[in-house]
C-alpha cells in the first residue's frame, strides 16, 4: 500500500541519557554504527514506504541536519525507488516551546500522515523488524482503529503494559503474568485521533500535549485495537548503561 506514511517520533528529552543528550538528540546517539532512529528509518525504506515525518524539539535543528529531506537508504548511490524516503519535519520546540507528548506529536503531523500511518519511537533498537506492505493490507481490511506490536516484558518494566486476548486483541488489562510491553511500533487509523477517542483539533493547532496510552486504552475497550507478539531482538535505549551494552556487543533483549 504504496499511500501509507510513517512518523519517527524524536522530539524527547532523553533525560534519563544525560549526559549523552546534553549535546545531542537522544535518536541520534549511535548504535552499533549508526544513529538509533536511523535502524527503524532503513527498515521503512526496505518495506517500500515513501513517505516519511519527523517530530523534534529537543536540539530538534541537528536531525534535519543530518538527514534533510530525503533518507536514501542505501547511501548517495542508492537507484530503487524502494530504498528512499521524503522527509517531512514537525518542529514541535519551534513552534510550541516544547514537545507535545505523544499523541499530541501525531495529532500535529496529522495533514501529512493520511488515513493509515505506521509511527515508530527514535530511540527503540529493534533491528529484525519488517515494515511490510502485507502488514499494512492487513491492517486496512481488519477495519480496526491500531495495531500494535508488543515485546515480552523487559526487567525495567516487569509489569507490562497490555494484554493479548487469544483472538489477537489488545487488552487494556490483564493478569500480570500475561501482559506484554508495547514496542513502539503501531499501525494506525487517523480516526483514532478523533472523539470519541481524542479531542485534539486536526493538526493540533493549539499545540496541546497529550499522551497515547489513554488513547489507546479507550478504543482497546470498544475492542479496536488488534495486536501480535513480537519476539526478535528489543531494546528501549533508555539508559547510558543500555547502550554501552549493546555497542559493546551485549545482545537485545532476549525473548523466550
Amino acid at each position: 500500500m504504496s499511500d501509507v506514511t510513517a512518523m519517527i517520533l524524536a522530539a524527547g528529552r532523553g533525560q534519563r541519557m544525560r549526559p549523552l543528550t546534553d549535546t545531542l538528540p537522544k535518536p541520534l546517539l549511535e548504535v552499533r554504527g549508526k544513529p538509533l532512529m536511523q535502524w527503524p528509518m532503513e527498515a521503512l525504506a526496505a518495506g517500500g514506504f515513501h513517505d516519511l515525518v519527523i517530530n523534534t524539539d529537543w536540539l530538534g535543528d541537528l536531525i534535519p541536519a543530518r538527514f534533510g529531506d530525503r533518507f536514501d537508504a542505501g547511501g548517495p548511490q542508492a537507484q530503487s525507488s524502494m530504498s528512499s524516503m521524503s522527509i517531512r519535519y514537525s518542529h514541535e520546540g519551534h513552534d510550541f516551546g516544547g514537545a507535545l507528548e505523544t499523541a499530541g506529536g501525531i495529532v500535529r503531523a496529522l495533514p501529512w500522515l493520511g488515513d493509515v500511518f505506521w509511527v515508530a519511537a527514535g530511540d527503540i533498537y529493534m533491528p529484525g523488524f519488517r515494515f511490510t506492505q502485507e502488514a499494512a493490507t492487513r491492517f486496512v481490511a481488519s477495519g480496526k482503529l491500531a495495531h500494535l506490536w508488543l515485546v515480552p516484558n523487559p526487567a525495567h518494566n516487569l509489569k507490562g503494559d497490555f494484554g493479548l486476548s487469544p483472538e489477537g486483541l489488545a487488552l487494556d488489562t490483564a493478569p500480570e503474568p500475561e501482559t506484554f510491553t508495547f514496542s513502539t511500533i503501531g499501525l494506525y487509523r487517523a480516526a483514532l485521533f478523533s472523539p470519541p477517542y481524542c479531542d485534539i483539533a486536526p493538526g493540533n493547532p493549539q499545540g496541546h500535549k497529550a499522551p497515547l496510552a489513554p488513547i489507546l486504552r479507550a478504543a482497546m475497550a470498544d475492542g479496536r485495537v488488534s495486536a501480535e507478539r513480537y519476539n526478535g531482538a528489543w531494546t528501549d535505549v533508555g539508559t547510558p548503561e543500555r547502550l554501552w551494552q549493546l555497542n559493546a556487543g551485549a545482545p537485545s533483549v532476549p525473548h523466550t
